[in-house]
């Protein structure tokens, strides 16, 4: 359900009050119920509280404060992530898809993860994990996340994007079954005209991109500019773009698919998708929230965990 503080209640009734989804999948709601049925009541939703298929943690008051970090709500989202990753571990469910929650919020906590990536990581006690967004034909992933620019950039290392590069290999291969093809995006403008712009394409990247290409037997190229590897990768010459830093990564993608984009964890034993925004705590109560997001995560996931 997310953070009750923010849109992800009012999304989450609004998706599935879709009729498409229950052909597709069985939606099972983590949460709380009465601050559903009230989120139901309160946004005049088409679906009845009693339609909610819903594990129900009852970890909320009843009355509570929208649109601002707070460590109930914040306790309450990491509760329900460890449900779900609980209920994957017994074998009852096939994916998790997650609204958005609140770094600061579960932070209050006392839960110490900059946000669901990391936490699911550590439950499933995964080591080999990256962030991804699937918009459209365009996926990207990214070598680092939440990150200033400055420590990103220090981020830009052969030994690390070998690793990005095998994991994304390998991760890709088994959501698409079939072989992919891959690129990197260059860090410096025109990822750095052979040098003129900076060194880390020759230093860093390029020798990364040779290993998994040679040694590997990995199809993967770069670095290519990334003011055009986006748009190429969007028309399908490429399966993913390795993406150096955080904005790199999300500004294509929201660009081209804003309320569309599906956020990935890829490495994790299961299928986690989520939305790719935050908890919106500006609009949060106020109805207008848009689900185009969440619908899109759980179409995704559905596909992702089907058989081939």
């Amino acid at each position: 359900m997310g953070d009750a503080a923010g849109i992800g209640p009012e999304i989450v009734v609004k998706a599935l009050a879709d009729p498409e989804l229950k052909k597709i999948c069985r939606c099972v709601v983590i949460g709380d119920a009465k601050h559903l049925a009230d989120t139901i009541c309160g946004h005049g939703s088409k679906l009845l509280p009693s339609e909610i298929d819903i594990i129900d943690l009852n970890n909320l008051p009843a009355t509570l404060p929208v649109g601002v970090d707070n460590p109930i709500t914040g306790k309450a989202a990491a509760e329900y992530i460890e449900t779900a990753v609980r209920l994957w571990r017994d074998g009852k469910i096939d994916a998790i898809c997650t609204a958005p929650i609140s770094k600061k919020a579960i932070a209050l906590a006392g839960y110490d993860f900059p946000g669901h990536t990391e936490f699911l990581a550590y439950l499933s006690g995964t080591d080999d994990f990256a962030m991804s967004f699937f918009g459209g034909d365009l996926r990207v992933v990214l070598l680092s996340t939440h990150v200033s620019l400055r420590d990103a950039l220090e981020l830009v290392k052969t030994d690390r994007l070998i690793d990005l590069i095998k994991l994304s290999n390998r991760e890709f291969e088994r959501l698409l079954r079939r072989p992919v093809k891959l690129a990197v995006a260059g860090l410096n403008p025109h990822a750095s005209e052979h040098g003129l712009f900076g060194s880390e394409e020759s230093s860093e990247i390029t020798p990364a991109i040779e290993h998994c290409r040679e040694k590997l037997g990995i199809d993967v190229n770069g670095p290519y500019s990334a003011d055009t590897i986006f748009l190429r990768a969007s028309g399908g010459e490429f399966d993913a773009v390795i993406s150096l830093y955080h904005d790199q990564a999300t500004i294509p993608v929201k660009s081209l698919s804003f309320g569309s984009a599906v956020n990935v964890t890829l490495g994790l034993p299961f299928i986690r998708t989520s939305v790719d925004h935050g908890t919106a705590y500006d609009i949060a109560g106020k109805g207008v929230a848009d689900e185009s997001s969440l619908k899109a995560a759980i179409k995704l996931a559905t596909k992702l965990a089907s058989p081939a």
